[in-house]
């Protein structure tokens, strides 16, 4: 508790400003990903400010801002349908029947998060490659521009239209200006956030001029909401009543649980890494994904679409001056108060002054210093950033960040699996001597066992694991491999410096193999992958 007061006082008036700058941005995204579910614009609002307040307090990242997200919207949306349709086919027709499926798979979506947290998974964000990390901000300052060049489109008689005309000067020019105003803005002073002034400066312009322009409250209508008036978000599950109606879909139900589940901590964790390395602080991951998980769970609760950390609204947190906790609290608080008592007049913000600041956040997250270093990386590491970028884009962050991984692990595996050599040697007595260089595991068996010429080695042969180490399981079947050939034709065998580890699981396969190890008290202690396999005799 005390050390969180101390993180609400430590920057107060950075953070009321940013997070006021950021209930701002909140809005039309989460209005916008709730139309994408398919849900009500209070059910994303509702979700946002749930998750907003949840992790601000109890999150891992100070700063980082949560909420309603595309990601996990795009999930949603089948799940949602086939629950609607089901409510539509019964006898006593239910409405919003996929909404209440919702609620029930934000719980169970919940418990899986938690249970990430207390298995400490948050740990393995730090095994995510730099390439990946840039493809990861590339592909994210691309779909932030894409999806901002819907605010450029009316929609008319249901049919959306690119804005043609005087409509598109003033957009492009509002647009232009708030930018201008985030550009300038601090070299002048940095005591105001230069979005919120922005925001600010351009609402003013249309409101005055009686500009007619798309806002806030013209785009909720437009989606085919009625507006932000609501209350505060109330207990609306109904789990018991709901058994019967879901029937055969609860497969249906876990599997979207788990794929939001992961995408929500995928992301959460991506941008808990990013705000690290821009803030130079270190959060906790594992406290992130329990935040996330109690956020889901109060989501399906109280009738929110659930979600996660939040890029781009995380990142204009972080340019305004939020660091602490503070600035989340109030984001969300502000946020709920919009929709209880301020509809009226957050509705009147141009939505350009909403698409402006996102373009400032584009060019910002961009790591444009990647066209410099494109051609000085290695190739592969080149194609890994590329393919995230582009598969970021294409399907989904989570998506992409899980592939640049795998491509990563591949390639890293593939340069170990040919760094592994063998050096010969006669003694005097006639034994031959294999001393091994570089790692043993299963990329590198196959390697490990061309370098035996085990038909004409001498009778006396001793391996010498000084300069490698064992990995895994595999290598420790390679090595029993190869050891056994020469034993089965008669000729003696020694293996040196080996690990500890490796040691203890030969013999417990076999306590013959005592006799075939050296003890060497100048053994150098490696250590194999893990200690506890179960090895068949």
């Amino acid at each position: 508790m005390t050390a969180l007061l101390r993180n609400l006082t430590s920057n107060p008036k950075n953070d009321i400003l940013s997070g006021l700058t950021v209930a701002l941005a909140l809005v039309p995204e989460a209005v916008a990903f709730a139309f994408v579910a398919g849900l009500d614009p209070l059910v994303g609002l509702y979700g946002a400010f749930i998750m907003g307040i949840i992790t601000a307090i109890f999150g891992g990242r100070p700063g980082m801002i949560s909420g309603a997200t595309g990601a996990m919207a795009v999930v949603m949306v089948h799940m949602i349908q086939e629950g609607n349709a089901v409510g539509l086919a019964l006898d006593n027709a239910i409405p919003n029947l996929g909404l209440q499926w919702l609620l029930i798979t934000l719980l169970i979506v919940g418990a899986i998060q938690i249970f990430g947290g207390l298995m400490k998974l948050g740990k393995f964000v730090r095994l995510i490659p730099h390439p990946v990390m840039m493809g990861f901000v590339n592909g994210l300052a691309i779909v932030i521009f894409l999806s901002q060049l819907g605010m450029f489109k009316e929609t008319v008689n249901g049919v959306s239209t690119w804005l043609q005309g005087s409509e598109l000067y003033i957009m492009l020019g509002l647009v232009l200006l708030t930018m201008a105003i985030m550009y300038f803005l601090p070299k002048l002073t940095t005591k105001i956030p230069s979005a919120l002034a922005a925001i600010a400066i351009v609402a003013a312009i249309t409101i005055l001029g009686g500009l007619d322009v798309s806002t806030v409250g013209s785009f909720i209508r437009d989606g085919g909401g009625s507006g932000l008036n609501g209350g505060l978000p109330t207990f609306q599950i109904q789990i018991f009543g709901m058994i019967d109606t879901i029937g055969t879909h609860w497969s249906l139900i876990i599997s979207t649980a788990f794929l939001l589940a992961a995408v929500g901590l995928i992301e959460s964790l991506m941008t808990l890494n990013l705000v690290d390395e821009l803030t130079d602080t270190r959060g906790s991951g594992n406290k992130e994904c329990m935040a996330q998980g109690l956020g889901n769970i109060l989501c399906g609760l109280f009738g929110g679409m659930g979600g996660c950390a939040m890029i781009g609204q995380s990142l204009i947190n972080v340019e305004s001056g939020g660091r602490g906790r503070l600035s989340g609290i109030v984001a969300a608080l502000t946020l709920l108060s919009f929709v209880l008592f301020g509809s009226t007049l957050i509705e009147q913000i141009p939505i350009a002054a909403l698409v402006g600041v996102m373009f400032m956040v584009v060019i910002g997250t961009f790591a444009w210093s990647s066209f410099r270093i494109i051609n000085k990386i290695p190739k592969a590491d080149a194609v890994v950033l590329i393919a995230v970028s582009l598969i970021t884009v294409w399907a989904d962050l989570a998506i992409a960040v899980i592939i640049g991984v795998i491509m990563s692990a591949l390639v890293f595996a593939w340069k170990n699996a040919t760094m592994i050599r063998a050096r010969t040697r006669i003694k005097e007595d006639g034994t031959k001597v294999y001393e091994i260089w570089g790692p043993l595991f299963f990329g590198s068996v196959q390697n490990f066992n061309a370098k035996f010429d085990v038909k004409t080695d001498p009778a006396k042969v001793e391996i010498d694991f000084i300069e490698s180490k064992v990995s895994d399981h595999s290598g420790i079947e390679a090595l029993r491999g190869i050891a056994n050939k020469y034993l089965d034709l008669g000729k003696e065998i020694k293996i040196t410096h080996l690990s500890p580890e490796c040691k203890t699981l030969l013999m417990k396969s076999n306590p013959k193999w005592q006799q075939y190890i050296e003890n060497n008290i100048d053994d150098p202690r490696y250590y194999v992958v893990t200690d506890t396999l179960d090895v068949e005799v």
